[in-house]
């Protein structure tokens, strides 16, 4: 978190933008004071070099220099070792602008458009422009500029990474000022470095001197993810050569990840600005691109209809060519679309040539066990599993994010696996491991301290089942079980749908008979569709009303036969007094008939079809979920999609569903039957109930003697009133 010192400059900006007060409302202060800071940060990085900058410009433009040359040698006077171009060739820097208090606004537009391109590009998408007319037209530009050029934000004096923190603070007060919703929240630094942490234990390749590695977030904000996921490696590799790429919808978090990369001498063009998923104006700005290591925390709980239809698109046409080939999410949760999308730019595994990848992800709780089975969050799971691509997941303290005080899971995801790891699954409940916050911000009350962030990645990479630790239960220090292995069919089963047989008892009672007027078949025989022509149908609404007279009359001589307790027999009667009154009952008349006559009744004998077979009776369908059996080989045979056919799957499991149905359903329900037509495979990693550790009630006694002691001190109470 924020040091002293850090607190004390994003506490002086504060205060900075409280000046703003009147014209800005507090959540509009943001509008001001973020490309102010970005301002201020590049003014302090190119001061020292202004004057020799203004020279070499001056020297260049009378020589006739090539426009397009003149970024590169600018740029190399401000840093020779520089490859992108930061430069500013207006006579203006902070202090300067102070010099002509009339004129401030002019000249810090002329100061902005003094920036190159790229810079210049980052105020554009600040809006910055319109800000500083409002600023002076309300008297406050002047003040603003002179209070800020007295915050030193020098490099020399606040790393970027530090700087990244300062950042963090401001927009989480500013969005908690805005009322921003729990979706759209920034990732704590602790929470990153613990991502960072879990994806490169294990892999040696990135502390070798000169390595390449490429780092990409799909969904990255301000560009924490990237700047401590690059620190996390050269703390360990000075000498790595490192791609860092990322892509963000946002125009103001897109400016403020530019001006952090542009100071760092990062490919600024690496960073997209657009809709990952695509909403149809921008699309996924690394098509094609295969990265090493991919970091994300993309909103969840919140809607991607905006995406839905360039997503359902790539869905239906392209399929496992796409991005999206597993499933679409429901509607209302679109974070599995990003993990599909990273899993889309994994390079190949080494088994198939390639160096392979490795991602983690933030999720809440939905992507564990949201869908029923064949849903497209099931299968989304499925296929990450059963191609063993889920490594680990992590489960993270409540109240451990700025706008949202629920539980989160960080999820590593790899197509190179250690080969004791194929196969399997860890998850590891960190849920303990935390420290309350002397003050909280917003829902952050918790933290992860360097202590646990190293015990959590310790966790990770000894990779044991069932290995415990001491942590904080309800203020007492408890040994639980903080690691469990899981082989990957046990997240799997097959839901069968379980049928019982429709017994029906039949009578031809005035009450049943008059239901008939509820069944649609019936009730149309009264209904004309000569709509145009009114007498034509008040002609045959009266024929129609007239054969509903005689079907009722038909069926009233069947009231002698009593109670029929076999369908077959009623339908058998049915068809005589039919054939006696010269009628022919069509089959939905016949539906009909059965459905008003016809009542439930477990003592009757079983409906059958033409064909003799039970009929199922919907309202006792139930279904079963059977586990995989253990050592099941993965992948299973059956194709992605509710519809697709499934008889692959049921050769391999029948017996499996058979011996099932015979030990847990049979015994109690002799006459059920699986419709195997219907079954489908379905994943889920419900995490908690791994962890779950079962505490008895405390004594009846015990509980008793407590509610005596009470009552007897609201007595005493009682009487102080009276």
């Amino acid at each position: 978190m924020l040091s002293e010192r850090h607190k004390e400059i994003a506490g002086k900006i504060w205060e900075i933008a409280n000046r703003l007060r009147g014209p800005y409302r507090p959540p509009q202060y943001r509008l001001v004071m973020l490309p102010m800071v970005v301002l201020r940060r590049f003014d302090c990085v190119l001061e020292p070099t202004k004057d020799a900058v203004l020279d070499e410009h001056k020297r260049l433009v009378a020589a006739k220099t090539a426009e397009n040359a003149l970024p590169r040698l600018l740029t190399k006077v401000v840093d020779a070792k520089r490859k992108q171009p930061l430069y500013n060739t207006s006579p203006y820097t902070f202090g300067k602008l102070l010099g002509d208090s009339e004129n401030i606004a002019p000249n810090l537009v002329a100061y902005i458009n003094g920036y190159s391109d790229t810079a210049r590009r980052i105020f554009e998408k600040f809006k910055f422009g319109e800000q500083i007319e409002k600023l002076d037209a309300s008297n406050r530009l002047f003040n603003i500029v002179k209070a800020m050029s007295e915050i030193d934000l020098h490099p020399n004096r606040i790393s970027n990474l530090e700087m990244g923190y300062v950042f963090e603070h401001l927009v989480m007060r500013f969005n908690e000022q805005a009322n921003e919703e729990a979706g759209d929240h920034f990732t704590p630094r602790e929470v990153i470095r613990l991502m960072t942490h879990l994806v490169y234990t294990g892999e040696e390749d990135v502390y070798r001197p000169g390595v390449y590695r490429e780092i990409y977030d799909p969904a990255c904000g301000t560009g924490g993810m990237l700047s401590v996921s690059e620190e996390t490696i050269r703390a360990g590799n000075q000498a790595a050569n490192l791609g860092l790429y990322g892509q963000e919808y946002n125009d103001e978090s897109w400016a403020i990840c530019c001006s952090d990369m542009l100071i760092k001498d990062e490919e600024t063009d690496h960073i997209v600005l657009g809709d990952t998923l695509g909403d149809g104006k921008t699309f996924d700005g690394f098509q094609g691109r295969q990265f090493h290591f991919m970091f994300a925390n993309p909103p969840f709980g919140v809607e991607w209809k905006d995406q839905q239809k360039v997503v359902t698109k790539e869905h239906e046409e392209l399929g496992f060519g796409g991005r999206f080939g597993a499933g679409l999410p429901a509607i209302n949760d679109g974070s599995l679309l990003f993990l599909q999308h990273m899993i889309s730019k994994m390079h190949p595994s080494p088994e198939n040539g390639g160096d392979g990848s490795k991602i983690a992800i933030i999720f809440n709780g939905s992507p564990l066990f949201s869908g029923d089975a064949g849903s497209g969050p099931s299968n989304i799971r499925r296929w990450i599993i059963e191609n063993d691509w889920l490594d680990a997941i992590v489960a993270l303290p409540d109240q451990l994010f700025y706008n949202t005080g629920i539980f989160t899971y960080v999820w590593l995801v790899t197509n190179r696996k250690k080969p004791e790891r194929r196969g399997k699954v860890q998850l590891i409940d960190g849920t303990r491991f935390f420290q309350k916050m002397k003050k909280s911000l917003n829902n952050k009350r918790n933290e992860l301290s360097e202590a646990h962030i190293d015990r959590l990645t310790e966790i990770y990479g000894n990779f044991r089942d069932g290995e415990k630790e001491r942590v904080q239960i309800n203020g007492e220090r408890e040994e639980r079980v903080v690691s469990r292995i899981f082989e990957n069919p046990e997240f799997g089963f097959l839901k069968v749908t379980v049928e019982r047989p429709l017994r029906q008892n039949f009578e031809a009672t005035p009450e049943r008979i008059a239901r008939l007027d509820d069944q649609t078949a019936f009730a149309n025989l009264a209904v004309s569709k000569k709509r145009k022509d009114a007498e034509a149908a008040a002609a045959e609404e009266k024929a129609g009303q007239e054969e509903q007279d005689a079907i009722r009359v038909m069926l009233a001589t069947l009231a002698k036969g009593g109670r029929y307790m076999d369908r077959e027999a009623f339908e058998a009667d049915l068809d005589r007094a039919a054939k006696r009154a010269g009628r022919k009952l069509p089959t939905p008349m016949k539906k009909a008939i059965f459905a008003a006559l016809g009542e439930r009744d477990p003592k009757a004998e079983m409906c059958r079809d033409s064909k003799g077979a039970p009929e199922p009776d919907s309202e006792l369908r139930d279904t079963e979920n059977i586990p995989l059996p253990r050592g099941t080989k993965l992948p299973l045979p059956m194709q992605f999609g509710p519809d697709m056919p499934n008889d692959e799957l049921l050769a391999a499991m029948k017996p499996a569903i058979d011996a099932y149905i015979e030990a847990e359903v049979l015994p109690h329900v002799p006459d059920a039957w699986v419709d195997y037509s219907k079954t489908r495979v379905g994943y889920e990693i419900p995490i908690n109930r791994h962890f779950y550790v079962y505490k008895p009630p405390r004594p009846l006694a015990d509980i008793e003697k407590d509610i005596i002691t009470l009552e007897g001190e609201i007595a005493e109470l009682l009487k102080g009133l009276t």
